[in-house]
């Protein structure tokens, strides 16, 4: 399934002895759909395409801002006022050309989810409003693909995943409830440090490898959780909530 070509750039992933060339074929043979090419999609583009992950769907329908540019590297001034979706698919494209990636330059909302995130072997959630989470949070339920979550603010950030289909697992509900309305985290308001983005956005694709190619420790059920002020990651289990109107309704 891997080329010579791939071979040698993949070599040293695969030499690892937790990971090897059968998880490198898993790479290869797997889709992630990304939500949101800002923050934290751009690292996360970025290790995703080297790390050689088959096929990126990125569905983003902003445009590039100059307030933009310190925390997505993807950017550059010559790109302002561009789709990011675009300019991080070609990016992602330049990075490594044995990735298939596709733009979709729409926003994800309740009516086109499921459409845009079906057959996906894992979806990466970076966006930074509630009523997007929860609505992509439905459709990973109901089409039972992985949901990856990650979100940052200020000097903080955490990274979850989520498999609320499966009897023992919760959802992204189960740890926010289900109310659209709820407000969050907005970089506009509250400020971001940059690197928190990188460092954030780079844990949420090697996470996802982790679980698209399957060495070490699952992050299924489990909520790290970054705090650069005091310097220092934890981890928290989240539980299924039996009353969860996603989950177990």
């Amino acid at each position: 399934m891997l080329s010579d070509a791939e071979l040698d750039r993949y070599a040293r992933q695969i030499i690892l002895p937790q990971f090897g060339g059968a998880g490198q074929a898993r790479l290869k043979a797997a889709h992630v759909a990304i939500i949101g090419a800002g923050g934290i999609g751009c690292p996360a583009i970025t290790y995703l395409a080297a790390a050689g992950v088959g096929g990126l769907t990125i569905i983003d329908d902003d445009r590039v801002e100059r307030s933009n540019l310190h925390r997505q590297p993807l950017f550059t001034d010559a790109d302002i006022g561009a789709p990011k979706a675009a300019v991080a698919a070609e990016a992602a494209r330049r990075i490594n050309p044995h990735v298939e990636v596709v733009p979709r330059i729409e926003r994800i909302e309740a009516g086109n989810a499921e459409a845009l995130l079906k057959g996906a072997s894992l979806i990466l959630d970076g966006c930074d409003n509630f009523a997007t989470r929860l609505t992509v949070n439905r459709a990973a339920v109901a089409l039972h693909i992985p949901l990856l979550s990650a979100a940052i603010g200020a000097f903080e950030g955490q990274v979850a995943l989520y498999e609320g289909w499966r009897a023992d697992r919760p959802c992204y509900a189960c740890l926010v409830g289900d109310d659209p309305d709820r407000p969050g985290i907005n970089c506009a308001e509250t400020g971001v440090m940059g690197g928190i983005a990188g460092m954030v956005g780079t844990m949420a694709a090697l996470e996802a490898v982790r679980a698209l190619s399957g060495w070490g420790r699952s992050l299924s059920g489990r909520l790290a959780i970054l705090d650069m002020l005091e310097r220092r990651w934890r981890e928290v289990g989240v539980s299924k909530e039996a009353e969860c109107p996603i989950c177990r309704g």
